[in-house]
């Protein structure tokens, strides 16, 4: 077993499978006393069952490592906060949560329902608060700990996924606050956009030309949560990592002002905004068009 995280406890939502488990079992590999979260659900969010987590629990144990299960939603709060109930119960402290769980439910948004809306931004979006915090109480009174909440590409925006792309920009955001809020207290907040083979990139309508493994995502993750990544003050950001390649996004930023001579209306700003302020291009159109050009041809677009 290695050291990079000897003595610290570390908790990971969505660790019965891909992603989380991977992070899970790397966190164990490194010396972390491991609570492992999963409601046991399929990627649309159906059929709990509790054995998901047991068994990554078995297998951190069965490698000499140390883990309890929890299968509580963390959706609510009742369910955040017990995740690290559990940590502070079983091992006396938390030093890490990896907020990993998640689900899909894909529909344009002119017809997408409420029903298809709210589980997919709870299990995202407040899954990643609840657990952030009811940890974040217990980090700001030791002095230091890890949050890490993980987002995706998709937060540009995306065709079918209006419900996930926006929890997942919310948890951008979400993270920059308590990276902003907690940092007097010690404490760091990233975010990570994998690329991955998971059960959730299996469907992706186009060719990933940038894809790594689950334990790619977790070798990152894992050094998020060390005393290393603390020493060099790194929090707030967003990191992508596919395969080889890892990528930091750009913090968010006016790109370009303009200013009027006198109050606005309507036809000065129309004569103004586009050839002064202008606009951002937007990546994904373009991909759209891609896409769009590969089905006519009947192949798969590459990204």
């Amino acid at each position: 077993m290695g050291k990079f995280l000897a003595g610290k406890v570390v908790a990971v939502t969505g660790a019965g499978r891909g992603i989380g488990r991977a992070v899970a079992l790397a966190a164990a590999a490194e010396g972390a006393k491991v609570v492992v979260n999963d409601y046991g659900v399929s990627v649309d969010g159906a059929e709990p069952t509790s054995e998901i987590a047991d068994a990554v629990v078995k297998e951190i144990e069965s490698a000499g490592g140390e883990a309890v299960a929890v299968a509580d939603d963390i959706s609510t709060m009742a369910g955040g906060q017990r995740l690290v109930d559990v940590a502070l119960a079983e091992y006396g402290r938390i030093d890490g949560v990896v907020c990993v769980a998640g689900i899909l439910r894909e529909r344009m948004l002119f017809n997408m329902s409420e029903e298809e809306w709210d589980p997919v931004v709870a299990t995202h979006l407040k899954g990643t608060f609840t657990v952030f915090r009811a940890a974040s109480a217990v980090m700001r009174r030791q002095g230091s700990g890890a949050l890490i909440g993980f987002t995706s590409g998709n937060h540009q925006g995306s065709v079918s996924q209006a419900n996930y792309s926006a929890a997942k920009g919310g948890i951008i955001s979400l993270v920059r606050s308590a990276a902003l809020g907690l940092h007097k207290y010690g404490v760091t907040a990233n975010a990570v956009a994998p690329v991955a083979r998971t059960r959730m990139s299996a469907n992706v309508p186009m060719e990933l030309k940038e894809i790594g493994e689950p334990e790619d995502v977790a070798a990152l993750v894992v050094y998020l949560l060390s005393d290393r990544a603390r020493a060099e003050n790194i929090t707030g950001q967003v990191y992508t990592i596919a395969g080889p390649k890892i990528a930091v996004w750009a913090q968010p930023r006016e790109l370009r002002a303009g200013y009027a001579d006198g109050s606005w209306n309507p036809e000065k700003i129309a004569d103004f905004l586009p050839g002064t302020v202008g606009t951002d291009p937007m990546p994904m159109l373009a991909r759209l068009e891609e896409m769009a050009r590969a089905a006519a041809a009947k192949e798969r677009p590459n990204t």
